[in-house]
């Protein structure tokens, strides 16, 4: 039996695309976050809170007898990516889109709130609308508001679509799930010079060239080892477009990615101990962007969603490895709750996430609503009118 009505189906689809019209970025969620506020008022929860650690909302309903605490998680942010696509709900905001299926997970809980209408037997349940999830800031921002004590969940969820995967089928790994990530800018400074003295100056080419080999050569393994280590250069510059100055400046853009967090922190300590080795006179700062927890997913919970998966009779997929991209709901887990990401199926010929003409297929929201709609019976007992 379906958590929700084909007209609350098709509320949520229409739901959907007047979202991916209208994208915000990371920090800048206030329309959406209103929307969302508007949107769960109308369904009645006993309690809202808003601006939590920024755009965020949160949303309680509460059981008739207490419980655990049990916190579903969905993310508000766009990304700064120009769609292409010719979808009649097409992102009317340029250079920003919904690429990565958060206007999805937004409805998906949405759709869940519909059928908290009646509540659960016992605890609570809050429905976290998380932003700045693509930078990797949200989380922690949430978790450091001084009312997230009000909320701190028992156990936590959240999903993601993935592209590549049969439509629907749920995607479960107890451990590591996602990857820690951060990207490590390295800013050089020394002195230019005329581009027929260049020793009178002192360029940051040399250490550039060094660094750029030294700092990608630290990948180490495979992603189901715990000691995988993969280091990216993304970005180089060095110097402005001339020909008669010799640079006096340079900046490395590298991303670090390790499958656990203390892999991370030694992965950190390695390239900075390269930095030390290579920049010789030159001035050299390293600042940290984007900077996401490992996802390790707890083995009760990811075993509780599973056995709600086999019970609606949905495909289950025993993920052997973690995925390579990052996710901010890591920092949920390590705030102490029981948590599990789960990995849905969007479509095996799907383009990916974060392409231009990536869309989150609507086919998923009944699929993803009776799914967490499942797990919170199991937790808090059948819904009691």
């Amino acid at each position: 039996m379906q958590a929700l009505s084909p007209t609350q189906i098709d509320y949520l689809t229409q739901l959907r695309h007047d979202l991916h019209r209208a994208p915000e970025l990371s920090g800048e969620e206030a329309a959406t976050a209103q929307r969302m506020i508007t949107e769960l008022t109308a369904l009645n929860p006993d309690r809202i809170w808003s601006d939590l650690g920024g755009h965020g909302v949160a949303a309680e309903f509460k059981g008739h007898a207490p419980g655990p605490t049990v916190l579903l998680r969905c993310e508000l942010d766009g990304l700064p990516i120009h769609e292409q696509s010719d979808l009649p709900y097409k992102s009317q905001v340029d250079g920003k889109g919904h690429l990565c299926g958060h206007d999805g997970h937004m409805v998906s809980m949405l759709g869940v709130a519909m059928a908290l209408a009646t509540r659960p037997a016992s605890g609570r349940v809050i429905l976290l609308f998380q932003p700045a999830e693509e930078t990797g800031a949200g989380a922690k921002a949430v978790i450091e508001d001084t009312r997230w004590p009000e909320i701190r969940p028992d156990y936590a969820f959240a999903y993601h679509n993935v592209p590549g995967r049969p439509l629907g089928e749920i995607g479960l790994r107890p451990g590591p799930g996602n990857c820690a990530s951060r990207g490590m800018q390295i800013l050089l400074t020394g002195k230019s010079s005329h581009a027929a003295a260049p020793e009178d100056g002192l360029s940051p080419a040399g250490t550039m060239a060094r660094l750029m080999t030294s700092l990608g050569a630290l990948g180490h393994g495979t992603i189901d080892a715990d000691d995988f280590a993969l280091s990216t250069l993304t970005y180089a510059k060095l110097g402005e477009p001339s020909f008669g100055i010799a640079p006096a400046d340079g900046e490395l853009r590298v991303t670090l990615r390790t499958m656990t967090n203390d892999r991370m922190d030694s992965l950190i300590a390695d390239a900075l101990s390269h930095i030390e080795q290579e920049k010789g006179p030159l001035k050299v700062e390293v600042q940290w962007h984007d900077v996401f927890r490992s996802v390790v997913n707890d083995p009760e919970a990811t075993s509780i969603a599973r056995d709600v998966a086999a019970d609606l009779g949905f495909a289950i997929n025993d993920m052997a490895t973690p995925m390579r991209w990052s996710e901010d709901f890591g920092r949920i887990g390590d705030d102490g709750a029981k948590a599990a990401m789960l990995y849905i199926g969007s479509g095996e010929n799907q383009p990916q996430l974060h392409n231009p003409d990536y869309d989150f297929p609507d086919a998923l929201l009944p699929i993803v609503t009776d799914q967490f709609c499942g797990i919170l019976a199991r937790l808090l007992g059948p819904p009691k009118p």
